[in-house]
């Protein structure tokens, strides 16, 4: 071996031990790496868990703007702000105008459970267009960059761990905000001494025929169908998540509790509650026990193994719109929204302000719907039914006076 042969290799062997030493510690890495488990993506059974709502303006949160009523400055009751309905990213606009998808909506339970809410006011169970609105149904639909709540689930689901599926639908199939229009105006244009009840009028009973009754509750049980279809296309199987199907509660009192007569102007003119007593007592009696059958019956024919049902039907009694257990803020000689004692003093259900009284920032749309209290309270059930990540069924009842930790009304489910 020549002199320079000698230096040459000299000069390698730092270099091959080198490369042997890296060599090694690559194959310590590749070892490593099959011995500890890769991270998952969020996804079916995967990640921090989620609640998502599902339906109408009863679980969208429409008139959760509002704690309260007020026949004096809207910024006495204005709990939320000219936001409140703003469900972008950025928290400046809707991400579907008129969903009104209110920032205190039931579905943001809190407790480490985060919540995507899907509903939208006016929401029927099949996606359509009405005065330029779209207003996706618990159904497929996709078509000009529109998709129904089903297909909005699927999409979510398959990235999120979604635990609960809380929905309310079928209220719209009824036409309970044309029923409400009719019953104010019969009483608007018809005296005390003759009055024109809306309970008989065709464009009401339409509704509660026999046959309306079973197409709608189909109707409710497809959609209903529909959400666990997204899941399964999501990737779940039925014992990782659960729906949690909501009936309808009682907005106006029976007849014999509202606080103003209703002879005069005043039932509507000062409370916003323009209901003859007997129309009242059979909204109470026969139309929402009716809607709230088609519901549950639908939930139980669905078919579907993993799905609970809360009911609402008295879960606001005692601070129902006019009733005489409570007042507008005025009446109970309240200062705003935060005085002490306002949650238990004053209504949880958005006066009726017909289209010749409606000012700004009011809209029509939030007539007779669940306000900020009552969304919150609707919260503390739902978060009982959640139960923990073990969901049940029950009925939702005011259980006292005052709020719980979580800035709740205190409410039992049972």
């Amino acid at each position: 071996m020549n002199p320079s042969s000698i230096a040459r290799t000299g000069r390698d062997a730092p270099r091959a031990a080198l490369i042997a030493a890296v060599a090694l510690l690559l194959s310590f890495i590749y070892l490593l790496g099959a011995l500890v488990p890769a991270a998952h993506a969020e996804g079916p059974g995967e990640g921090s868990p989620w609640v998502a709502s599902l339906g109408d303006s009863y679980i969208s949160g429409e008139a959760g703007r509002w704690a309260g009523n007020t026949n004096e400055s809207s910024s006495k009751i204005d709990a939320l702000g000219s936001t409140a309905y703003f469900d972008n990213a950025g928290h400046t606009a809707e991400l579907i105008p008129g969903c009104h998808r209110s920032q205190s909506a039931e579905v943001y339970i809190g407790g480490g459970v985060s919540g995507e809410n899907l509903a939208c006011s006016g929401a029927k169970t099949s996606s359509f267009t009405a005065e330029g609105k779209f207003k996706p149904g618990l159904d497929f639909y996709n078509s000009g960059g529109h998709e129904g709540q089903a297909l909005m689930l699927q999409h979510f689901a398959a990235s999120h761990n979604v635990k609960l599926v809380a929905i309310s639908i079928g209220g719209n199939n009824f036409n309970f905000a044309s029923i409400v229009q009719t019953c104010v105006e019969d009483w608007l244009t018809s005296p005390s001494w003759w009055p024109n009840f809306c309970y008989d009028d065709s464009s009401v009973t339409s509704n509660f025929t026999p046959s309306n009754v079973a197409t709608q509750r189909a109707a409710i049980k497809g959609a209903i169908q529909n959400v666990a279809q997204a899941m399964t296309n999501a990737g779940y199987s039925s014992s990782q998540y659960t729906i949690e199907v909501q009936d309808y509660p009682s907005p106006i009192p029976n007849g014999s509790g509202f606080r103003y007569p209703q002879s005069g102007f005043t039932r509507q003119t000062v409370g916003g509650c323009g209901f003859w007593n007997e129309d009242a007592n059979h909204a109470n009696s026969e139309m929402l026990p009716t809607i709230d059958g088609a519901v549950f019956g639908a939930a139980t024919e669905s078919g579907l193994s993993n799905v609970k049902t809360m009911d609402l039907a008295g879960a606001f009694n005692g601070r129902r719109l006019c009733e005489n257990t409570v007042g507008l803020l005025e009446e109970k000689g309240l200062s705003s929204w935060t005085s002490p004692g306002a949650v238990d003093k004053t209504e949880w259900v958005n006066q009726i302000r017909t289209v010749t009284a409606i000012l700004p920032p009011y809209e029509i749309q939030e007539d007779l719907h669940p306000n900020y209290w009552a969304q919150l309270a609707l919260r503390n059930c739902l978060t009982q039914a959640y139960n923990a990540g073990m969901p049940k069924s029950g009925a939702c009842t005011i259980s006292g006076t005052g709020l719980n930790g979580a800035g709740q009304p205190n409410m039992s489910l049972h």
